[in-house]
């Protein structure tokens, strides 16, 4: 009687497909875990056995990469604030607020790659350049909010310059990035107070009440920087 040999089919495991948060996630614990940057996408997509032409699929450079870290925190926030059933009916001082909140809770939670980041480029050029997109977003976001302040406007002389207002939330952005790295506060309760504070502020200035709100805003500034 013959015998009948078992044959066992060899199972393979299909690699799991690449995708552009995957390589984001790496690029973010690659830096943490060597407290460095990589020096080749060869050694980095090695690393994380991923193929270079992975790699290049979604980034051109490790430049991009990091620009596009900063596009992932503004979109990210705005999908959240989106997601809000409340968010559409705020006003635009709320919906800015609400912007500035759950950006910084969003770089709360990856604090210590931010701090990598930002700290890594000690030129200021060198900081700014990984920015760019991100400012594109921001000054994008605070010109529909001016736009549709200036469309409920009947006089033309209370209409408000987007170009101005934008700019403005640009570097309040960066005044706030600066004063929540260097916030050592519970809960960066002061950051909080900050955002509060700054969006206020920059709101009255356009709503031509801005001495009180200008004053105020100072003395907590220099009260946080002499604290």
């Amino acid at each position: 009687m013959a015998t009948v040999k078992k044959t066992t089919a060899k199972k393979t495991t299909k690699k799991k497909e690449v995708t552009r948060q995957d390589v984001i996630t790496a690029y973010m614990e690659y830096v943490l875990e060597h407290e460095k940057t990589p020096k080749s996408v060869f050694k980095f997509a090695k690393h994380n056995d991923m193929s270079e032409a992975e790699f290049y699929n979604f980034f051109g450079s490790f430049e991009g990469l990091r620009k596009e870290i900063w596009n992932t925190f503004f979109t990210m926030t705005m999908d959240v604030a989106h997601k809000s059933e409340d968010y559409h009916g705020f006003s635009n001082r709320e919906k800015m607020l609400t912007f500035f909140y759950t950006f910084f809770e969003l770089l709360t939670l990856n604090r210590s790659y931010v701090l990598f980041a930002l700290h890594e480029n000690q030129q200021m050029m060198g900081k700014m350049e990984q920015l760019k997109g991100l400012r594109k977003h921001v000054k994008g976001f605070a010109k529909e909010l001016i736009q549709e302040r200036n469309e409920s406007k009947t006089n033309i002389l209370l209409e408000r310059s987007e170009s101005v207002y934008s700019e403005g939330a640009w570097i309040q952005m960066l005044f706030l990035i600066k004063f929540w790295m260097d916030d050592d506060s519970p809960g960066f309760e002061k950051t909080d107070m900050a955002i509060e504070k700054s969006v206020n502020t920059i709101f009255d200035v356009f709503d031509n009440t801005p001495l009180d709100a200008v004053l105020d805003f100072g003395k907590f500034l220099w009260k946080e920087r002499n604290a």
